[in-house]
């Protein structure tokens, strides 16, 4: 489980096809000691993933094909920035929002502008997910929890502010870019028990 507020950025070291599975490699700012243990979890770009090894100083992750049918981490090139946040502690504080860190779907950036003195960012998903779209709701963009607004169809809107902007990979994201989504778990939980009920009233 995580919060959605990222601690810091990786950096991609190399992405490739290994035999049973593809294999990520990050130069990350988290030891051993730092909770980032063998099978620790950690979310990258949002997406859990279980942390392999680490050997000299590249962490490593192996991903599947649904991992990379469902996130934007098939795309990853060596050099690239990522989100990253270690998993949330039973005492910690919970700053955003719950994030199981599966990903739903990626959107595309539509807008990604300054207005005024933060920056703006519109974001399609796909019409299968639109009614997880709710003014102040919250949503998680690439693993950041942020608050939705300006909601348009499957269109929605976030502001991002600048601790936002110094602590994650989004500064560099651009109109076409694709970011993963995790829409909010009660919502999801809200329409699975609202149309299992539904479906037991008798026509």
């Amino acid at each position: 489980m995580f919060s959605g507020i990222v601690e810091n950025t990786g950096r991609v070291i190399s992405f490739v096809e290994k035999k049973e599975s593809w294999l990520l490699e990050l130069d990350i700012p988290f030891q051993g000691s730092d909770g980032m243990e063998a099978g620790a979890s950690l979310a990258v770009n949002g997406c859990c993933l279980t942390f392999r090894e680490d050997s000299k100083g590249k962490a490593s992750f192996d991903l599947l094909e649904e991992t990379l049918k469902k996130t934007n981490l098939g795309s990853l090139k060596s050099g690239q920035l990522v989100n990253l946040e270690r998993s949330l502690p039973a005492n910690g504080r919970v700053g955003g929002h719950f994030v199981t860190g599966h990903i739903d779907a990626c959107g595309e950036i539509e807008i990604f502008e300054e207005r005024g003195k933060n920056l703006y960012l519109q974001i399609k998903v796909p019409l299968t997910h639109q009614q997880y779209l709710v003014d102040k709701g919250c949503i998680a963009v690439d693993g950041c929890s942020l608050t939705v607004c300006d909601v348009n169809g499957n269109s929605f809107a976030v502001w991002l502010i600048p601790h936002t902007l110094n602590k994650t990979n989004l500064p560099g994201r651009k109109p076409g870019d694709l970011l993963n989504i995790e829409f909010d778990l009660l919502a999801k939980y809200v329409e699975k028990l609202t149309l299992s009920s539904m479906e037991k009233i008798p026509s």
